[in-house]
């Protein structure tokens, strides 16, 4: 019965900092969606765009994946065993579309 009562008591600040770093987050995600949205109907279709909605797109996901899967407060050599296989992976995938003309023929037709 002790352990009822004391869950009841507990003090209603203590998720504060959890609370204002998932706000903070949620503020951070927002804009960066509404630049998105902004340079998706503002930047005529081209090289450009899809360049920034690229690098956009890695930034909002590397922030998630800090913020969320608590990524950022690893140590370092965790980081980088998981950063390397994801960047060799997504240079394949560029090289192979580079190989096949894919990402070419999909900006120019």
């Amino acid at each position: 019965m002790s352990e009822v009562h004391h869950i009841h008591n507990q003090d209603p600040n203590a998720g504060a900092e959890q609370r204002k770093a998932i706000w903070k987050t949620f503020w951070i995600l927002l804009i960066l969606t509404a630049v998105e949205f902004l340079i998706a109907f503002t930047v005529p279709h081209g090289i450009l765009k899809i360049t920034i909605f690229i690098v956009m797109t890695i930034v909002k996901a590397f922030y998630i994946v800090g913020e969320f899967m608590h990524l950022k407060h690893e140590t370092k050599s965790l980081i980088w065993s998981i950063l390397v296989p994801v960047i060799f992976v997504a240079w394949l995938i560029l090289a192979l579309m580079l190989e096949g003309n894919a990402i070419f023929e999909a900006i120019f037709d």
